[in-house]
């Protein structure tokens, strides 16, 4: 996940805001006793995701992938007094490790876990959402984008991690989850539904923006 030097991402960190001790935590539990620990969001990533958090002060926020939580509580960032958050992903061995780390958080009034497949569980719910995060598994992005775009409310926002995909959307021949990555940008950038910009921030970010 290497788009920028390493010295250029330690300047980064460098002039970014400490952790909480509480995703501090997370993060270091995370690498110690969790399987593919990267797939964690990390400080640069958890306070861009906190900003945007803070600027659009949602109500509602939905995201596909929980993983450790870490990206969920620095979502919670923003939201408004009577704010909820929901958190899908299909791993309910680490439902246990998150529900600590939330009820820690002293958010367990606003942050729902929810277990099981995203595309079963997303056309059940009622809520018209503010902002949502895509960071589940990249062969369904494109799916997700379908099943979310109508329950966003016009002027909300739609995130998406891991959009270059460690810059291997440029490969000639990509493989399978690449190809889906491809797919999934080239389709964002054909709806005229969406504003929308990718940045290079840890694997690349791609912001939309619902028009009204």
């Amino acid at each position: 996940m290497h788009l920028i030097s390493s010295e250029l991402e330690k300047y980064i960190e460098k002039h970014t805001s400490e952790e909480t001790p509480l995703l501090n935590k997370i993060h270091r539990e995370t690498y110690l006793n969790v399987l593919m620990p990267q797939m964690l969001s990390g400080r640069v990533q958890g306070e861009a995701l906190k900003m945007f958090s803070r600027m659009i002060r949602p109500r509602r926020v939905l995201e596909l992938g929980t993983f450790t939580g870490y990206s969920a509580l620095c979502l919670a960032e923003g939201l408004t007094d009577d704010g909820k958050l929901i958190s899908i992903d299909i791993n309910i061995e680490l439902l246990d490790r998150v529900q600590a780390y939330v009820d820690e958080a002293g958010l367990q009034n606003k942050v729902e876990l929810r277990f099981g497949k995203a595309s079963d569980i997303i056309p059940k719910l009622d809520d018209l959402f503010d902002l949502v995060f895509i960071d589940a598994d990249k062969i369904n992005y494109s799916l997700y984008l379908d099943l979310v775009i109508d329950k966003v409310r016009p002027g909300g926002f739609i995130i998406a991690d891991n959009v270059l995909w460690s810059g291997k959307v440029l490969d000639v021949q990509p493989d399978k989850d690449t190809k889906a990555i491809i797919d999934f940008n080239h389709k964002v950038n054909q709806d005229k539904r969406l504003h929308k910009v990718i940045i290079p921030v840890r694997d690349g970010m791609m912001i939309m923006f619902k028009k009204g």
